[in-house]
């Protein structure tokens, strides 16, 4: 069932996207893309950089600049139109884990259509099993009730980036429920610890491990975007190891794993995500 876009404003743009067949939108996001590389100095120099930590050469990470535009504009679809072709690959791991009830922490890093792994778990496992996952509010208010609306259905539950929300996530698992994160975000400042990614310290959240801890199953999960608007493969694979209980292990460790998934497709990263930033209160 589709999600019902509110009119007016924002809500028409998304409205008419989410009308879209993808290879219109993949089309035009991957103009969007290269427009942004060439328009900001600040984002090919984060680009360029995080690229050559990870050993990659220009030529091997350029398709990422055209994806991360693909990514933007295939949003709306994901969120409020026709459901798209997805092939689930590793399935069992969560069948498995909710057949026996045991609770389950997805994470998921900025690689290829990552929204579409909650939307895709909200309409295979409604009914039987919901996944909560942390809302950062926008920068922008006025775009708030977009992605509130966008994150209203069956199946999903989204918790703001607070105290509460935290708090709610650790209940979620504790009552044998499934919570998906992103950790390879920058936490507020207090909230995480330097630990290497891609061979540079980079500020990195101790939540993932401490929800891990009240984890029965980890999880690492990610969709891949298929060529010429194909569909997607969602890529579902148990943790390698326990996190260590020192959490500045952990994180590394986490790092580590978001690494090894990255690496599966680097053309689909957000290299130009300032990833190495100081965090702020």
């Amino acid at each position: 069932m589709n999600q019902q876009v509110p009119v007016g404003g924002w809500f028409g743009v998304f409205g008419a996207a989410a009308r879209c067949p993808l290879w219109l939108l993949h089309g035009l996001g991957w103009g969007l893309g290269w427009l942004a590389w060439l328009l900001s100095r600040k984002y090919r120099s984060h680009w360029r950089a995080h690229v050559a930590l990870a050993g990659l050469t220009p030529a091997q990470a350029r398709a990422s600049v055209a994806a991360a535009g693909q990514m933007v504009l295939e949003m709306p679809r994901i969120w409020f139109g026709r459901p798209l072709p997805v092939r689930w690959d590793g399935l069992t791991h969560i069948e498995e884990a909710v057949a026996q009830g045991q609770s389950v922490l997805f994470l998921t890093p900025h690689l290829g259509a990552f929204e579409l792994t909650v939307v895709e778990h909200a309409r295979v496992f409604a009914g039987r099993r919901d996944m909560t996952v942390l809302f950062r509010p926008p920068p922008k208010p006025e775009v708030a009730p977009l992605l509130a609306a966008a994150r209203e259905r069956d199946g999903l539950e989204a918790v703001p980036t607070t105290m509460s929300g935290v708090k709610r996530l650790v209940q979620v698992l504790k009552t044998g429920g499934t919570v998906g994160l992103l950790p390879d975000q920058v936490p507020l400042k207090g909230l995480g610890v330097w630990a290497p990614f891609f061979g540079r310290e980079a500020y990195t959240m101790t939540l993932a491990a401490r929800l891990a801890a009240h984890a029965d199953v980890v999880l690492l999960a990610w969709a891949q975007r298929l060529p010429w608007a194909q569909g997607y493969v969602i890529h579902v694979a148990p943790a390698p190891e326990a996190l260590s209980g020192d959490k500045s292990v952990a994180a590394t460790q986490v790092n580590a794993w978001m690494e090894t998934l990255i690496r599966q497709q680097p053309s689909q990263y957000l290299w130009g995500y300032n990833r190495y930033k100081q965090p702020h209160d």
